[in-house]
């Protein structure tokens, strides 16, 4: 059987992308809103040509061939190549195109402020939807009804916040890592003592929700040392704790990553930040890995390509500045 390119339609690769993906005809069929029959009939050219099944059914989904192992670990790339040609030949910039971001707050205003700017710019006819990361926001990018979420991790090992609590259908790429700090007011009581764990938690805490969990890593690892914070107000993002532990009339403490300092710089915000007192050992295990994450649909796509490059080339340049 003569194996020449030119014998194979281009557009059954992508077809057999997303059987990779969904490791099932019906789903991949649903996502190209097409029939399960079309995508079969598809596939069954693809076994013609390959000269091999390419898959093979069992009550898990479709599993590939030794051929198709091979083929997978090549094809995301020849895709990501021909998407590439087909922009670049494409001299007019589509029209109508939504952009919809889903971004921890405040790392959207301080180190991508100007994002949807280059949107408006690259795109003139698109718009842009920029939400807050909320507990919601990963059921969003799941389903499609957002494109990109930008969002801090935890690292703990028992965090149910944790990397490897992410869906298997989305893929995710670590921007930057960062450590949480503790902010007081500048006249808080507590910079007059010793700095250590005993003071730390003998005054009342502001928590950020993460997670729609009013605590976090650090209070799971105080929990492990048989200790605890007094959390006496809460908030659902940081920007909000942060202002108002600068407020007066009160010894409130809050916990933030440490970026965040660049927000209490930005808007003179009456605070301190310090270290959490603990051993290294410790306070390695607290680390925020720093998400972009994409449902494995767009992964090819060219809007979210470019949208991914963007994203990056904004983080680096702000924590590399």
């Amino acid at each position: 059987m003569n194996k020449l390119l030119h014998r194979l339609d281009l557009n059954l690769l992508v077809i057999l992308q997303y059987l990779v993906e969904e490791r099932s005809v019906s789903l991949a069929a649903k996502r190209l809103s097409v029939t399960p029959s079309s995508v079969s009939k598809s596939l069954s050219k693809l076994r013609h040509w390959f000269d091999d099944p390419l898959f093979i059914r069992s009550p898990q989904g479709l599993v590939s061939t030794p051929l198709m192992h091979k083929i997978e670990k090549s094809l995301p790339e020849f895709l990501n190549l021909a998407n590439f040609i087909a922009d670049t030949r494409d001299s007019e910039k589509p029209r109508g195109l939504k952009f919809r971001l889903m971004m921890e707050a405040p790392l959207n205003l301080i180190m991508l402020h100007d994002l949807s700017l280059k949107i408006l710019n690259q795109y003139p006819e698109s718009s842009v939807s920029v939400h807050d990361w909320e507990y919601t926001s990963l059921a969003s990018i799941v389903a499609g009804d957002a494109d990109i979420g930008v969002l801090g991790r935890e690292s703990y090992h028992n965090s149910k916040e944790s990397i490897s609590a992410l869906p298997d259908i989305l893929n995710f790429e670590v921007l930057f890592t960062d450590r949480p700090l503790v902010f007081v007011r500048s006249d808080h009581p507590i910079l007059r003592e010793e700095w250590n764990l005993d003071n730390l938690l003998k005054y009342p805490h502001i928590s950020t929700v993460c997670g729609n969990r009013i605590s976090w890593a650090f209070d799971d690892l105080l929990h492990s040392m048989g200790l605890t914070r007094n959390i006496q107000l809460s908030y659902s993002s940081f920007e909000q704790s942060l202002l108002m532990t600068s407020q007066s009339g009160h010894l409130l403490i809050t916990s933030a990553p440490g970026y965040c300092q660049h927000y209490v710089n930005e808007f003179h915000l009456d605070l301190v930040s310090l270290p959490l007192p603990l051993e290294h050992v410790l306070y390695q295990q607290l680390d925020i890995p720093f998400l972009m994450l994409w449902h494995k649909r767009n992964s090819y796509n060219s809007k979210t390509l470019w949208l991914r490059e963007q994203i990056k080339s904004g983080i680096t340049s702000f924590v590399n500045s």
